[in-house]
């Protein structure tokens, strides 16, 4: 009774298969394609996988591209479900002025990081960060609900607006630096720390709000990226997209 989360990006998809749609199941297999590339993955990476039980993605690729994974899946004859965010689900509760627009990616981040805090001891407000083509930056508070987050461009995104509007910035990427001395090194530490303010200033608010230390957790692809340059302690989660998938689907396949 396998189960396969996948998470479709703005440029690759990820996808892991587990034992079980349980969150402490063994994981079996798991891969990565450019979106450009999904088109060989029956005859590729899941070719010698075993079929699915059950299938849940996160997806904030436009419909065609589903389409075309869904056209993968076919060697299994299992059809996927798709997580849209609701007013409430998997302990986690919606504080968005409209649940359902709430992007899923961030909504099962969230949920994964709330089950990873919850795992480590008693409950306390968090800030959950996605570094990737965005930047996400939520607030949760102890109880669950997530209160509201913050939305901006990535660093990538960051330096194509610089490059296109700005003569002259067609420069490489780039180091940060306390006191950067060339152009490449202050758009890229400009970039850094415009995110590491957000953060930062996120983390403030839900200190304020709440009356309680936040515990901050990142993820993402550039989530590394950032590490050097937080001031604030932090944990840096790899998968955490995966962790909330596997927490609704003990959800909606129990056993």
């Amino acid at each position: 009774m396998t189960f396969l989360a996948l998470d479709i990006g703005n440029t690759r998809l990820k996808w892991a298969q587990y034992a079980s749609p349980r969150p402490d199941a063994p994981l079996l297999a798991q891969g990565a394609e450019f979106l450009e590339n999904i088109e060989k993955l029956a005859d590729g990476a899941w070719r010698g996988l075993a079929a699915p039980a059950h299938i849940l993605g996160c997806a904030v690729a436009a419909d065609a591209v589903k389409r075309r994974l869904q056209e993968q899946m076919d060697l299994w004859d299992v059809a996927p479900q798709w997580v849209v965010a609701s007013e409430a689900e998997a302990g986690l509760r919606n504080g968005y002025d409209h649940p359902t627009r709430l992007g899923s990616d961030r909504w099962i981040a969230m949920i994964g990081a709330y089950h990873r805090m919850l795992s480590q001891g008693a409950p306390r407000p968090m800030v959950v960060v996605m570094v990737g083509t965005a930047v996400t930056v939520e607030a949760v508070d102890a109880s669950g609900k997530f209160l509201g987050g913050l939305i901006l461009p990535g660093h990538g995104i960051m330096l194509r607006a610089l490059e296109s509007g700005t003569a002259g910035l067609h420069v490489p990427t780039g180091e940060v630096r306390e006191f950067p001395t060339n152009t490449s090194d202050a758009l890229t530490s400009g970039g850094t720390y415009a995110i590491a303010g957000a953060v930062e200033r996120m983390v403030q608010h839900v200190r304020q709000h709440c009356g309680a230390e936040p515990l901050c957790v990142m993820t993402g692809g550039a989530g590394w990226k950032m590490a050097p340059s937080m001031s604030l302690p932090f944990e840096l989660v790899d998968n955490l997209i995966f962790d909330g998938l596997l927490q609704l689907a003990a959800v909606r396949f129990p056993a």
